[in-house]
């Protein structure tokens, strides 16, 4: 993963912010995505505890995790410049006691390591689709340059772990059907409680907690930013994780229903962004 020079947070043009620029559903997302961001580094643990005999790839995915929590800091730094009242270190912490991985576990929860990058590289393909997507909709020029960094990021991020799949597959062969059965589970799981606890925590909403209500707040404003391209090449990466052609049309009917799915359930905010 070590490449040319990797970004820091002195890159970011801090002194650029113009307020007048931020919205609040997008401060809204940002909150919540600075959380799950910064979490990287649980990840980065259990990622190294499934992979254990692998030194190569757990150096790897220390460094992602590395990177993963960078993109939280960024954002992070972002909210608080958006929102004085945001507190990033405590909303963190709030987040930490409604969520957190199984970082012990030593097997990963998709039943095989080749699952397990074969669901990393569909999360790769959301956040730098996401990041992507932001950063072609918002007009704030300092979320513009860390959305362009982190985009980046995530693409190459995706390219890693759609490496080691390829190398694990020879040994850990998966099927079609069940690369498919391991997309489509963890694309669900864009519901599940950490993006809904994350946006609960990340906006201090008041309680009690409703995973349900807080995963379709973040979910509506967050695809309000994709527009078909987006989704598109979103369709595109996870095609290519499933094995299937790049060129197939499959492939091409994944994009397809990737836009439907998206320009749906987005189409609530996608006039205000």
């Amino acid at each position: 993963m070590p490449h040319s020079r990797s970004w820091t947070l002195n890159d970011i043009p801090w002194a650029h912010f113009q307020p007048v620029q931020v919205t609040l559903d997008v401060l809204r997302v940002i909150k919540a995505a600075a959380v799950v961001e910064r979490n990287g580094a649980d990840y980065g643990r259990y990622l190294c505890n499934v992979f254990a005999d692998d030194a190569a790839f757990c150096e790897l995915a220390r460094a992602w995790a590395h990177e993963e929590e960078r993109h939280g800091l960024a954002l992070g730094r972002w909210a608080e410049l958006a929102d004085p009242q945001f507190k990033f270190d405590a909303v963190f912490e709030n987040f930490r006691t409604l969520y957190r991985i199984p970082v012990d576990t030593t097997a990963s929860v998709r039943g095989s390591r080749t699952g397990e990058l074969c669901a990393r590289c569909v999360v790769e393909t959301g956040t730098s689709s996401f990041y992507s997507a932001l950063r072609d909709g918002t007009d704030e020029p300092v979320l513009r340059a860390i959305c362009a960094k982190i985009a980046a990021d995530e693409f190459k991020h995706y390219k890693l772990f759609l490496a080691a799949m390829q190398r694990y597959a020879v040994t850990e062969p998966l099927s079609l059907h069940t690369r498919l059965k391991v997309a489509l589970g963890r694309i669900q799981e864009a519901d599940d409680d950490e993006l809904a606890s994350a946006y609960f925590a990340g906006n201090t909403l008041p309680g009690p907690y409703d995973r349900k209500a807080s995963a379709a707040a973040y979910s509506e404003r967050t695809f309000g930013f994709y527009r078909k391209r987006h989704a598109t090449r979103a369709g595109h990466m996870i095609a290519q994780a499933i094995g299937l052609r790049a060129d197939g049309m499959f492939s091409r009917l994944i994009q397809i229903m990737m836009w439907v799915v998206i320009g749906f359930a987005g189409r609530k905010f996608r006039s205000v962004t």
